[in-house]
């Protein structure tokens, strides 16, 4: 059971990475992690001792996510699941600050990409790519995480840019030790920009640190303006919403300034680049975001 997203089998006391290391290392390191064995059978048993408030006036509204642990587990207290989960983010954290001070010493700006799927991530982060390449800012480098397949990390590769696949089986998010595993298998030069591009999912991945500078939410205008209300921890935790696919938004009935404004009332202080890979239009502040961001990294570490 993974208390901080609520799914699995029951493995995680104990700290359930059975991390299955069955590398195919040939042509693109394509990383298999049975991670967590993310099985999402929600049976969710109503335990009335497990402090839900089960709202029943709008609807019979149903609140899992109540209890100090903010989620509930049959036969579990919310003492024990806090717990675990801060069992699970600690040892998470020790990975994510080595992958931290790795890349720190590789003076390379590290971007968690977040998103549900289908937001058009890798389609953006191809456009990047080229964007980057083009405005001469130096190497890229690509950590792809998917459930199955290494669709993406191909897609990443046509482009030039040297990616390693992490495949996380029934694992919803990637984690510290998985993209430390990558690592080792990445070429990475002096003042890369690395993009982890995490498994789409609006939930689990806010909660788990890589290493990274910043986590990047792309949020695409046709999911809807109500996504932030829906899942504010992703966009709490994100200095940076892209809203992407604009050039759809005349044909979607899209509010752009309500997006933005949901945006601003879970995260006051995040940043919004209305983006489109396809006709280009943002791409030039996003290049010049993440210019000054790896410049002010690189000034904070000369003055430590």
């Amino acid at each position: 059971m993974c208390t901080v997203c609520g799914c699995g089998d029951g493995k995680v006391e104990g700290h359930g990475h059975a991390h299955g290391h069955a590398h195919g290392h040939d042509h693109g390191h394509d990383h298999g992690h049975p991670q967590h064995h993310h099985g999402h059978g929600h049976d969710h048993g109503h335990d009335h001792h497990q402090g839900h408030s089960h709202g029943h006036a709008h609807g019979h509204d149903i609140h899992y996510g109540t209890g100090a642990a903010g989620v509930s587990v049959p036969g579990m207290s919310q003492e024990r699941l806090i717990e675990i989960e801060t069992g699970i983010l600690t040892e998470n954290d020790r990975f994510a600050a080595a992958n931290r001070a790795r890349l720190a010493g590789l003076d390379c700006y590290a971007v968690n990409l977040v998103s549900s799927p289908g937001s058009g991530k890798t389609t953006l982060l191809c456009a990047t790519i080229a964007a980057l390449a083009k405005a001469g800012e130096g190497p890229v480098a690509v950590i792809e995480g998917d459930q199955q397949t290494s669709n993406d990390a191909d897609r990443i590769r046509a482009t030039g840019a040297p990616a390693v696949q992490v495949n996380t089986g029934k694992g919803c998010h990637l984690d510290g030790h998985m993209v430390g595993h990558a690592l080792d298998h990445l070429d990475i030069g002096r003042g890369t920009t690395l993009f982890i591009e995490n498994v789409g999912n609006l939930v689990c991945p806010a909660a788990f640190d890589l290493g990274e500078d910043a986590k990047v939410a792309v949020l695409s205008v046709t999911e809807g303006e109500d996504k932030p209300l829906k899942y504010p921890d992703m966009f709490t935790a994100a200095r940076l919403a892209l809203l992407n696919k604009v050039d759809l938004a005349p044909f979607c009935d899209v509010d752009m300034d309500l997006y933005e404004s949901n945006l601003k009332r879970v995260n006051p202080l995040i940043e919004v680049i209305r983006i489109s890979a396809r006709t280009g239009e943002g791409l030039d502040r996003w290049i010049a975001w993440l210019r000054a961001e790896a410049q002010a990294k690189r000034i904070k570490r000369a003055a430590e």
